[in-house]
């Protein structure tokens, strides 16, 4: 079977699981215990958060606080940045895009419910936020005791779309966060090991390790010293008070050998994934007729194809080629298929959008792949289209 699904996960590293064997065996301690087992396994945390730290350019070990994973990141960061905690009386004007992963996405929710004003803003047809816009939406407003309401809290985007691969302009991002005194929060989950990341182009930056071929089950906030944080997750004082429990050190030391690799081989497999990227639209586009790539005029991750085939759906299609490992971003209810959202908030026409299939590569695909993939999946739509 081919693998074309590494923005949902991806296979660890041999040198990720040489380097956290040791600690699944015979560094067994708690990092927090003073004799030698426990500063074994504190130094290994420690050596793992300055090898994270490396993967942002300008970030220190110090601005490293690791956590269960991506999700918890962003809770933390969107949570622990508003002034009171989630719900403390003040109501603060928050700013996203309507096209966040889920971990945005919900805890927006959770803190429109509890009295902020959230402002979800659309992207345009390509997938990108209008800078016009976000200027606006940061900008005091009219109103308030002084005459004024203050200027948002946060923005938080999401930096690499997990389904069109949409990268958003951080640095043009930041510049206007940092006019009106906001904070800029990146979900990296995607992006992170793909492309170059700078603690200059944000104020808060989730990290999830799976996603880079670390192991699941955790990940990193990284943010700047001046950003102050309350925690979310209360109890004894790992990570610098802002993140209770005891750390799971043979992930974080996983973790910090990816991002070694990650680092280490950030341009070479960036030029080699986005030459497999052009090879792949380029045979599916001369195989099936009418195909479309979704935002493919816009800056994207170099292994992310969002393809939209016509007249069939997403879900039936990865059925049927039987060769792949794929993902749709479509859901099926009662047998009926529905368009993904992304899709549709990008202006595509729902018949259309229902036939996405999300095809993503990852440092082990070849070129001897992608063409077995793109004959399966003609093979497959030749079959349903009959």
């Amino acid at each position: 079977m081919i693998y074309l699904d590494h923005n949902a996960t991806t296979p660890l590293l041999p040198e990720v699981v040489e380097a956290m064997l040791p600690y699944l065996t015979t560094h067994f301690g708690n990092p927090s215990s003073a004799h030698a087992y426990g500063r074994a396994a504190k130094e290994a945390v420690e050596k793992a958060r300055a090898q994270v730290a490396s993967l942002v350019s300008g970030a220190s070990a110090n601005d490293v606080i690791f956590t269960s994973g991506g999700t918890e990141a962003t809770a933390l960061a969107l949570k622990g940045t508003l002034p009171l905690g989630e719900s403390g009386g003040v109501r603060e004007r928050l700013v996203s895009t309507n096209v966040e992963h889920p971990a945005t996405a919900r805890v927006l929710d959770a803190l429109e419910r509890s009295g902020h004003e959230v402002i979800r803003l659309k992207v345009k047809t390509n997938g990108l936020l209008d800078l016009a816009q976000v200027d606006a939406s940061l900008a005091p407003f009219p109103g308030g005791a002084a005459g004024l309401k203050p200027s948002a809290r946060w923005l938080s985007v999401i930096h690499a779309h997990n389904e069109t691969g949409v990268l958003q302009p951080l640095d043009a991002l930041h510049r206007l966060t940092q006019k009106h005194g906001t904070l800029l929060h990146a979900d990296a989950s995607q992006s992170a090991g793909k492309v170059a990341l700078a603690l200059a182009d944000c104020d808060l930056v989730t990290l999830a390790a799976h996603k880079l071929y670390g192991p699941k089950g955790v990940g990193a906030l990284i943010k700047r010293s001046d950003v102050t944080l309350h925690a979310q997750q209360l109890g004894a004082g790992h990570e610098r008070g802002l993140r209770a429990g005891t750390e799971n050190v043979a992930s974080i030391v996983g973790f910090g050998a990816a991002c070694v690799a990650a680092v280490r081989d950030l341009e070479a497999n960036a030029r080699k994934l986005l030459a497999l990227r052009e090879r792949l639209e380029t045979k599916l586009r001369s195989e099936i007729p009418g195909l479309v790539i979704a935002a493919e005029r816009s800056p994207r991750l170099p292994n992310t194809t969002y393809a939209l085939f016509p007249g069939v759906t997403g879900n039936a299609l990865l059925s049927r080629a039987s060769l792949l490992a794929a993902s749709t971003g479509s859901a099926c209810h009662d047998g009926h298929d529905e368009a993904p959202a992304v899709l549709l908030a990008l202006g595509v026409d729902a018949r259309l959008a229902v036939g996405a299939v999300r095809l993503t590569t990852g440092r082990h695909t070849e070129e001897a792949d992608i063409d077995a993939s793109v004959a399966n999946l003609r093979d497959a739509w030749a079959f349903l289209k009959r």
